[in-house]
């Protein structure tokens, strides 16, 4: 999937706001915040659960890696997930 189209639609869940469980959210970090190298996802099923997290890492600012945004849009997609936050 082309990385601006994967990141338009990560923005596009994340401007929606909260619309109920499954939800997932995002958390880029890394040595400084100008250039992310890791990527953190927590799925959550429904109110109450202990979410599941995946990451990600990259040498490069993970923000621009299209392979890592294209999964990212995948897991929400297959994943059913209705509300999409960016954490800090």
């Amino acid at each position: 999937m082309n990385l601006e189209k994967s990141k338009k639609r990560i923005a596009k869940k994340v401007k929606m706001g909260f619309q109920g469980y499954p939800s997932i959210q995002i958390t880029y970090s890394g040595a400084n915040t100008s250039m992310p190298t890791e990527v953190s996802l927590e799925f959550v099923a429904e109110e109450g659960v202990a979410p599941q997290t995946e990451k990600f890492t990259t040498k490069g600012d993970v923000r621009e890696d299209e392979v890592v945004q294209s999964a990212i849009v995948k897991m929400i997609e297959r994943s059913g997930v209705q509300t999409v936050t960016l954490g800090n």
